[in-house]
Parts: C-alpha cells; structure tokens; sequence
C-alpha cells in the first residue's frame, strides 16, 4: 500500500523556509499528526536545534534524545504522535544519504528539502522499506487549507 504524506501549505513552507533560514547547514524538526486512511495527515511541525558538532552541520543533523522526548510528550498531549522527520540538503540533491539510510526508523517520514544559495527548492518525502535496505519516495500532497486539529 502506497501511503502520501498530506501537509497543509503553511507547514510545508515553515519546513523550506527554515531550511533556508539554516543554510549553508542542514535544519531539522519533528512532524506532527496522525495515521488516517492509509495516508500521514500532518497537522503541525516543530524546528529542532541541530546538535550535531558545529564541523559537520553542513552535511549532518543531530536531535538529541531528550529534545526527542519532550517533542514526544508535545504530540502525545495534544492527542497525536511524531510521524516523521524532516531535515535540509544544503547545496545537495532532496535524496537520502547513506547516512540517512544508517539512521533512519521504520514507519517514519523523512521529509528532505534542497537548499541552494540560500534558496529551498526541491522537497521530497521517503519512508524505510522494511529490510532497512533503501528508502521508498512517498507522495506529498500539500493542502491549501489546514487540516483538523486534534485535542
């Protein structure tokens, strides 16, 4: 079954503009919603500090664990879960890495945006095959409107 990945327009912006609010480093930040129908409805995102050491911030993210936690109670507060992730390829293509692929969980999405120059281009949205062997790109479907909250 294939999943989408459906994102109102405000979040889908908030995640390329801190992209390009990060450059020449990579962002990161937790999505926020439900699984609904067979798709991931998210319904609101949340920037992470990039830990990773300054030297490889280029290239590299980081989300400490009790940053996780506490982004995990958030959801869980407010009736939802983290369904993924996203994170920047500054000056590099909205593809995993290899070391995406060595991180990443199963079941989450993993939402990449390219940042050139300053300027967010390409986004795209994988999830892990469930060998762990390679990521599968997912539909995103960007809302014009916002989608229902939970409470």
């Amino acid at each position: 079954m294939t999943m989408a990945l459906k994102i109102d327009k405000k979040h889908f912006e908030l995640i390329k503009a801190y992209g390009e609010e990060s450059y020449p480093n990579e962002c990161c930040g937790f999505l926020f919603g439900k699984i609904r129908n067979g798709d991931k409805d998210v319904v609101s995102t949340m920037p992470a500090n990039n830990a990773q050491m300054q030297s490889e911030q280029y290239h590299r993210f980081l989300i400490r664990p009790d940053v996780f936690l506490d982004n995990e109670k958030f959801a869980k507060k407010r009736g939802l879960e983290i369904i993924g992730f996203y994170h920047s390829h500054p000056n590099a293509a909205a593809r995993p890495s290899k070391y995406d692929l060595d991180h990443a969980w199963p079941m989450y999405s993993y939402v990449i945006v390219s940042v050139s120059e300053n300027k967010a281009n390409d986004v795209t949205s994988w999830t892990l095959a469930d060998e762990r062997s390679q990521f599968k790109e997912e539909d995103i479907i960007v809302l014009e409107t916002a989608q229902e909250t939970y409470s």
